[in-house]
């Protein structure tokens, strides 16, 4: 070991009050799942995203499946070129010669942009262009909308993907493009656009006035309306998003104000009515706003409203947090349908949940616990969505597995086959997609999802191994947008029934304290240390300067004017 830690755990702390250990919360539908969920396997997350940029924004690209970007000159909303890419692989609605190139959706563009900025890749300047302001041409002006949509416009946009009649669909594109102009801050326009969305949301909010009971929002009438789409309460999660990332930004009282609105709608629904992303979001603001502002907004509650999913038929019934096992493989901690066909999981609603709940923990860390267990389960079962990480028995696609260098994974993960399949029968679980259904003339690789496996860079920057099996190193500051971010701060699980001790690397010379039992457990500590981890407990370690004095102040630890737990 390259160095040691020159103090006890025990008394790392001296004389100093640095509060009680924090009470762990146990989230029931967490508790279900396994301590040691086999088979087990992580996967080398950050080197696929970076693989997975290179193949996506390629003009040439070489494998099979060809070049999946395209250009749009169509200059819709700005006066640009702008860039599509496919939905799933070879989607026939798409590409530079179909429906004029238009058709390209940006919850799949901008998760591929947001997620290689996490990894470290420059989108303003890569092979001479700035794919980061190419996204603002999904600004629907033209509309009077004046937010970012999924699609450049509607002649396109009733193709498929949603477009002013699924709120999730508008909403999201927004909580998106906020988190990517603060990986990628001070790009030409970005402000007026940020400013722009956040005026929409706030009127939105006052118009709805803490009813959310509404299929989608219309952002030009400012009105709500109701179609065959169930009701979607849970966008007022994505509301306060928005609204809390634009008060950290701007510093604008209103947009406080609305956010607080929004997520004490949340917090008043009488049930879940959790689907897709948006709950997870306003659970992460509440979180934040009860640490920030001294709310009191009930984050277990919504947080067993996400992993037990929705339970009412007039909402997404049935959609939550799969536990258990299919077939010889525990499938817990996947997102998705939990009674599709006995559970359907989704790669891209599976990767995405881990963006606003991990570093939810710096800001309530009695669920520290929960959601590191919940991260294990669900870092090791997203591996099955690639082609190469299950075996060809139960994928539906093994013939094409090599089509795009095993870059791009199935959009689904069933229980069993949904397209009876005779070699499929009796096979749990079973890697597919929906691409073939959603038009006839689609081939069936379209089974192969970029717009599930464009996030992956947000499972690239999070995750990282440790010197012991199936203890993992979360990172919760790389997705803690317009938060300061000042020290690095790890969560980490121990899923074993006895103390274990990880070797814990820093970036110089550092002491290590951890916000869950108050304490110092490692001083002094230069590139590397042991530092134990108690018995399926959690911790959350902040990395902070050698001999930085942690001072108590009021609800809040501090070392200089920031603030490292609450």
């Amino acid at each position: 070991m390259l160095a040691v830690t020159v103090c006890a755990c025990a008394a790392c702390g001296g004389k100093e009050d640095y509060g009680s250990a924090v009470p762990q919360t146990a989230i029931p539908r967490v508790e279900l799942m396994p301590n040691n969920p086999q088979p087990y396997k992580i996967i080398g997350w950050r080197q696929k995203a970076v693989d997975y940029d290179s193949y996506v924004f390629d003009f040439g690209a070489r494998y099979p499946a060809g070049a999946v970007i395209w250009l749009d000159s169509s200059r819709r909303n700005l006066p640009q070129v702008t860039f599509g890419l496919y939905t799933a692989i070879n989607d026939s609605r798409q590409g530079p010669t179909n429906n004029g190139g238009e058709f390209h959706e940006s919850l799949n563009s901008m998760a591929a942009v947001l997620g290689a900025g996490l990894v470290g890749i420059d989108k303003t300047n890569q092979h001479g262009f700035n794919f980061v302001k190419m996204l603002q041409s999904y600004f629907n002006s033209a509309t009077g909308w004046n937010i970012m949509m999924n699609n450049t416009t509607p002649q396109v946009a009733l193709l498929g993907g949603g477009y002013g009649r699924d709120w999730w669909y508008d909403v999201l594109p927004n909580v998106l493009f906020y988190a990517i102009c603060d990986v990628f801050p001070n790009v030409d326009n970005a402000d007026n656009i940020q400013r722009s969305i956040a005026e929409q949301f706030y009127k939105a909010d006052s118009t709805l006035s803490g009813c959310y009971d509404y299929s989608y929002f219309d952002y030009a009438q400012m009105k709500g309306m109701v179609n065959q789409i169930a009701l979607q309460q849970d966008a007022a999660g994505g509301h306060g998003y928005v609204l809390y990332a634009a008060y950290q930004k701007y510093g604008d009282a209103r947009y406080l104000s609305g956010a607080k609105s929004a997520i004490e709608a949340l917090d008043k629904q009488q049930e879940s009515r959790f689907y897709e992303i948006l709950l997870p979001m306003g659970v992460y603001t509440a979180a934040r706003l009860n640490a920030e502002h001294s709310a009191s907004y009930d984050v277990e509650k919504m947080l067993s409203w996400v992993f037990d999913g929705c339970k009412s038929v007039s909402g997404r019934y049935g959609w939550g947090v799969i536990a258990g096992k299919w077939g010889r493989y525990d499938v817990s901690g996947l997102q998705g349908s939990t009674t599709d066909g006995g559970g359907y999981a989704f790669l891209m609603n599976s990767m995405k949940m881990a963006w606003p709940l991990v570093p939810m923990v710096k800001y309530q860390p009695e669920f520290a616990r929960a959601i590191g267990k919940w991260m294990l389960n669900n870092t090791n079962a997203a591996r099955l969505f690639f082609p190469n990480e299950i075996e060809d028995s139960l994928q539906w696609l093994p013939e094409l597995k090599e089509h795009t260098g095993a870059l791009v994974a199935y959009e689904g993960l069933r229980y069993e086959d949904a397209y009876s399949k005779p070699e499929l029968k009796g096979a749990h679980p079973v890697a597919l997609g929906d691409g073939p259904r959603w038009t006839s003339s689609n081939p069936k690789e379209s089974m192969f999802s970029l717009y599930s496996t464009s996030p992956i860079g947000i499972m690239g920057a999070m995750v990282d191994t440790t010197s012991v099996k199936m203890i993992l190193r979360l990172d919760c500051n790389v997705t803690d947008f317009y938060a300061p971010r000042k020290f690095p701060t790890y969560l980490y699980y121990n899923p074993y029934p006895v103390d274990t001790s990880i070797a814990y690397q820093a970036k110089g010379s550092s002491d290590i304290f951890d916000i869950v039992a108050r304490k110092y457990v490692a001083k002094n500590v230069h590139a590397e240390a042991s530092i134990k981890l108690g018995a399926d407990q959690a911790a959350i370690l902040v990395e902070l300067p050698a001999g930085a004095k942690i001072k108590r102040e009021g609800r809040t630890l501090k070392v200089g004017r920031e603030i490292i737990s609450f």
